[in-house]
């Protein structure tokens, strides 16, 4: 929603070669309260002066000595380079209406002036170049915010690793593969996770127990403080506690396991 005091209150600039037209407009939206505008009677001061003001509006008459309007547009192109051009252009030739709409005006003024007409149009091409900044401008702010909560995501996924990684022997991360692809601590060597096909899997393992935890893997079921044995080559039996979770893209894709874990064997023997 645009406010009444936001369309009022914006920048106009007009631009015709006629002193009297451009004080015919100027009183004419002076006394509508438009506060805020600004005239010029040379057409080649209009790429700096939107250069640096960047207006609202631009009633532009296109038939001028030296440039006419079309070329005025052409060289707006440049400073609303994928934006809305904000040309409402002012001629008597019926044949040049749609020729300057194709060139990029968004609307046009007909001489004589209309007194409605002229009332209308600008408060209409106003009121959509207001809510297309607005638009922008939210676009921008909702980008941005985007990429901030990225950022502290990414930050609080650093924290966890570090939390989990201090409360724990180790950490791992494997891809749908079931492949490794971030770990710390002896990971392959306790676990047996993600190790590549022909290793010694099976050296010592309980073999339930390995088909137990292998089997929530292969369903993507998460587990909490899951304990295993296995029989260490001294004879002596080692249990391991391991928590997981599956992981899931934006797009609900599964992409790998994450869990921590820690040899426990003393707590059980105590036990």
């Amino acid at each position: 929603m645009v406010e009444a005091s936001e369309i009022l209150g914006a920048s106009i600039l007009i631009v015709d070669d006629l002193e009297t037209n451009v004080m015919l407009l100027e009183q004419m939206l002076r006394n509508d309260g438009y506060t805020n505008i600004t005239t010029t009677q040379l057409p080649r001061d209009v790429y700096g002066l939107h250069q640096s003001r960047h207006f609202d509006l631009i009633l532009l008459d296109l038939q001028m000595p030296d440039m006419d309007g079309f070329e005025v547009i052409e060289a707006l192109k440049d400073l609303e380079e994928d934006s809305y051009l904000p040309v409402l252009v002012i001629t008597a030739q019926p044949g040049h209406k749609l020729r300057a709409l194709k060139a990029g005006a968004k609307d046009f003024i007909s001489k004589p002036f209309d007194l409605v007409e002229v009332q209308t149009r600008i408060h209409n091409m106003l009121e959509v170049r207001l809510l297309y900044r607005k638009l922008a401008e939210y676009n921008r702010v909702l980008e941005q915010t985007v990429l901030d909560r990225t950022a502290e995501l990414r930050i609080s996924e650093a924290r966890f690793q570090r939390f989990t990684e201090l409360s724990s022997d180790w950490y791992w991360e494997q891809d749908a593969d079931g492949k490794l692809t971030q770990f710390s601590g002896p990971v392959q060597e306790m676990l047996g996770i993600g190790v590549n096909a022909g290793d010694d899997r099976g050296a010592g393992w309980n073999a339930n127990e390995r088909a137990a935890l292998d089997a929530k893997i292969a369903d993507r079921l998460p587990f909490l403080d899951f304990i295993y044995t296995r029989t260490a080559p001294n004879g002596s039996m080692q249990y391991l506690q391991v928590s997981g979770e599956p992981m899931f893209d934006a797009a609900s894709r599964f992409t790998g396991y994450r869990g921590v874990g820690m040899d426990v064997t003393e707590r059980m023997i105590r036990a």
